[in-house]
């Protein structure tokens, strides 16, 4: 049976351990919370002041030049191209998840309209497509981006169950739209699957890595997908705020249907023509003058998975990860199961490895939030999401970052969690103010 000596082994014998002392984590803190924000890397912040010290205080406008500022969104977007399985030169980093999914399910939109039109030929009885499709539960700025975009084109946007995906993706649909690993449960869509059926009945697939993107295996080229968006200050680490990244398949990369046509998508940004000339490939994504600093510590984030590669030069640093993300959830799930039985838990993240992302999430019928906030006063940082749907449990997440988490963090959260229970000081007056950030 798994105990703390148990755990302390796995950490000593875990290859990636080193990788914990390249985080700032404060003494006393079990974070478990990188799904929504990462922890700060050590590396950050004088790289940072070095950015605004050095590069801005003494190179100014130079730096655009002699500190490669033009091109960061382009080699940042390389870094993270590593991560998710797609090529140099297809990925770059801008604005935030919202602003690049607007773009990307604009043009998939349009894209879609035109094939339709392509293969009609002047028949009039070609069935066009009405839906953008997508999971009830996809996060809600996804979800709101959709609905705009489906009331300036005329679509309809359909929210299904997940179970119901594969039986509503007909002809009918335009666009399929989903975040790959689900932000309130961590169960994770099979990305090569879906995009094949979807591709089967004429369908683009875009897909939001945002809780996938340095946590799990992403292979966006063999799965053919269409477009990619993510976040940079989850698992990437990029600090709070910090750039998203956008992707798009090399075979729609040139048709430009990208609705903001900023000055720095143009194909010759300081020729300051009038008119607006698409830049070759996945540059035309980007839009105005992208925040150099804030770029700056997202490349700090992304430095910290080649240190990981360092650490197993001949092993796939992704697969490692995961492996050990896999490891520290089934730890986690277990121990949650023996030891707070009886308090109403109820586990609401897939058990089956292929079906789960890098966090644990349990269901609650009541009082998630005062129990998290209980957890948070003993130093276990998680955090807690209001349930939806026909059962409105509340919902504790866990977010395990296998760069820095260890086993040994599993144990004692799980212990804390299980003091939290008993002694029912989640009920404490304190622990029932809600604050604006949950």
């Amino acid at each position: 049976m798994t105990n703390l000596n148990h755990c302390q082994t796995q950490d000593t014998q875990d290859p990636l351990r080193p990788l914990r002392e390249l985080f700032t984590l404060p003494e006393g803190v079990i974070y478990l919370d990188g799904n929504s924000l990462g922890a700060l890397p050590k590396a950050t912040a004088a790289r940072v002041a070095q950015a605004v010290q050095a590069e801005w205080g003494e190179g100014l406008i130079r730096s655009w030049n002699t500190a490669g500022w033009i091109d960061l969104p382009q080699r940042v977007g390389d870094q993270i191209a590593a991560l998710i399985g797609a090529q140099p030169g297809e990925v770059v980093a801008t604005d935030s998840t919202s602003v690049n999914l607007y773009k990307v399910l604009h043009a998939a939109i349009l894209i879609a309209a035109s094939a339709v039109n392509t293969r009609a030929g002047g028949l009039k009885d070609l069935k066009k497509p009405r839906f953008v499709l997508s999971e009830r539960s996809n996060f809600p700025t996804d979800l709101y981006i959709a609905q705009s975009l489906c009331q300036q084109h005329g679509l309809t946007l359909k929210l299904v169950e997940p179970h119901e995906i594969s039986a509503a993706l007909t002809d009918e649909v335009a666009v399929l739209m989903l975040t790959h690993v689900n932000y309130r449960t961590g169960a994770m869509h099979n990305m090569a699957a879906l995009t094949a059926q979807a591709h089967a009945v004429g369908t683009l697939a875009v897909w939001d890595l945002a809780h996938s993107a340095g946590a799990v295996r992403v292979d966006l080229t063999t799965s053919q997908a269409d477009f990619a968006v993510g976040c940079g200050y989850k698992y990437l680490n990029g600090g709070p705020g910090a750039p998203a990244f956008v992707w798009v398949h090399p075979r729609h990369a040139n048709a430009f249907e990208q609705p903001l046509s900023g000055w720095l998508g143009h194909a010759a940004p300081f020729a300051f023509t009038p008119d607006y000339q698409p830049a070759p490939g996945i540059a035309r994504y980007l839009c105005g003058t992208p925040p150099i600093l804030s770029l700056t510590a997202l490349q700090c984030g992304l430095d910290v998975f080649s240190a990981a590669q360092a650490l197993a030069p001949n092993q796939d640093v992704i697969a490692a990860l995961r492996a050990k993300s896999l490891a520290l959830t089934d730890l986690f799930i277990a121990l949650v199961e023996r030891r707070c039985a009886g308090h109403g838990l109820e586990l609401v993240t897939p058990r089956e490895h292929a079906l789960r992302g890098s966090q644990v999430s349990f269901a609650l019928e009541t009082g998630g939030y005062a129990v998290m906030q209980a957890l948070i006063h003993r130093g276990v940082i998680g955090d807690f999401r209001r349930g939806d749907g026909d059962t409105h449990r509340d919902i504790l997440r866990f977010g395990f970052t296998p760069l820095y988490v260890g086993f040994e963090d599993a144990w004692h959260a799980v212990e804390y969690l299980k003091q939290v229970l008993e002694s029912r000081e989640w009920q404490r007056p304190e622990f029932n103010q809600q604050q604006a950030v949950t």
